[in-house]
């Protein structure tokens, strides 16, 4: 108790200064591939994809990133045998924030598509293992993760194939697609809006104490989606047939259709991410907040300041337009070829998982979902249409990430804990 009252000030300074980089470190890899499927399939320019990003992951890590920050600050951990010990903790969530940014910029620099969650759960598990002991890990939390990193992107490449598959039946494959696009585009924009604002409204707004009941949520999903299907009829509506651009590519002109489509759902994804992987880089912040505002009580439960969502916003949307360039040609064009209707397809199916998965405090990893979405609208071309080496090497990377991130973070919890101790 006596070094959180001697240092308290400092334990804070540096859970910003790490919390920042952490989410720098997000910005420049995972919000990469986030945006990497809109910017790859030629819809939206990157100068594009990080003004969307600024606004809409902002709004998401606002409105809605309250709900997992919990599960990585608390869910993790017992905190039972530190109780007497909480300087511990504040070691711990300390070197999780370093060893986690510190692994997010060597793999943005090489231009690795790795996972933000595994990065920080993986350090967080490595500290708590090396510094607390094997029994203080919720392995049965752990266990319901890992679980999540399968079966998310089997969910997202799932609904990215039916997407797909209800594109080619009610779009491409009639008589003449390009009036079958332009009929049917403001129904898939509805969707868009109705699916994020629905699951959002459902329970990610309790921070914020707006509750809304089962039904009144409906209503103004579907207000919300019918507003946004009018924005996508207005700018669809626009678009005219190219002839030259025909005879080049049959469908170029149906394609022209999904690019302000991309839009809404760009917008989505970028919030869906906000709201689950701002988590990452603020839940072991609020923890060393929490513990030094209560003079060293570890709390099960502790209010989330807003200012560390705001702050957690700010440094995700810098990471993407310092370092995102580099890991966003990964997943927008190295998979699959990607044309803005299987793009949309593919972002909307990741975009749905990651709110969803946020929604039920599931830190999933938004580089699964999205590669799995990617797959899926492969899968609906064939296996031809995917590259296999480079799925192989991305699991190559996933792998690595989780045995780097504990191993960084245990080598500085017993730096600082040498430092302060």
């Amino acid at each position: 108790m006596e070094i959180i009252t001697q240092y308290g000030t400092t334990f804070i300074i540096l859970a910003v200064v790490f919390g920042l980089y952490m989410t720098w470190g997000i910005g420049a890899n995972d919000v990469a591939n986030a945006m990497g499927t809109s910017v790859g399939s030629g819809a939206i320019t990157v100068m594009q994809a990080i003004i969307i990003a600024a606004i809409f992951e902002f709004a998401g890590a606002f409105l809605a990133g309250g709900h997992v920050t919990k599960t990585i600050r608390k869910g993790i951990i017992d905190p039972a045998p530190i109780t007497d010990n909480p300087e511990l903790l504040i070691y711990g969530m300390l070197a999780s924030l370093l060893a986690a940014g510190i692994w997010l910029m060597i793999a943005s620099t090489k231009g690795w598509p790795v996972s933000t969650t595994h990065s920080i759960i993986g350090a967080v598990v490595g500290f708590t293992m090396a510094g607390i002991g094997v029994d203080a890990v919720n392995w049965g939390k752990i266990t319901q993760i890992a679980a999540s990193w399968v079966i998310s992107p089997a969910l997202g490449g799932l609904i990215a194939f039916l997407l797909m598959l209800s594109i080619r039946r009610l779009i491409l494959n009639t008589e003449n697609p390009f009036d079958s696009a332009k009929r049917w585009g403001p129904a898939y924009v509805f969707l868009v809006g109705f699916i994020i604002s629905l699951v959002t409204l459902f329970k990610g707004l309790k921070h914020l104490k707006l509750e809304l009941s089962v039904g009144m949520s409906f209503v103004a999903a579907t207000v919300i989606g019918i507003l946004v299907a009018g924005i996508g009829w207005a700018l669809i509506r626009r678009i005219t047939i190219d002839a030259g651009a025909d005879r080049k590519f049959h469908f170029a002109s149906v394609e022209k259709v999904f690019t302000p489509m991309m839009l809404f759902t760009a917008c989505a994804m970028a919030f869906a991410h906000g709201s689950n992987d701002v988590a990452n880089g603020i839940g072991p912040l609020a923890a060393v907040v929490s513990i030094v505002k209560s003079g060293g009580e570890v709390a099960q439960t502790s209010a989330l300041p807003l200012w560390i969502l705001v702050m957690g916003g700010i440094g995700i949307i810098i990471g993407l337009a310092t370092m995102g360039y580099r890991v966003m040609q990964t997943i927008g064009t190295k998979i699959t070829e990607l044309t803005p209707s299987r793009a949309f397809c593919a972002t909307l199916a990741a975009a749905a998982t990651v709110v969803l998965a946020s929604r039920t405090g599931l830190p999933v990893s938004t580089t699964h979902i999205a590669v799995g979405g990617v797959i899926g609208v492969g899968l609906a071309r064939g296996v031809g249409a995917i590259d296999l080496r480079v799925i192989g090497g991305i699991v190559i990377s996933w792998v690595v990430t989780l045995p780097a991130g504990g191993i960084l973070a245990a080598f500085f919890f017993f730096t600082l804990k040498g430092m302060f101790g």
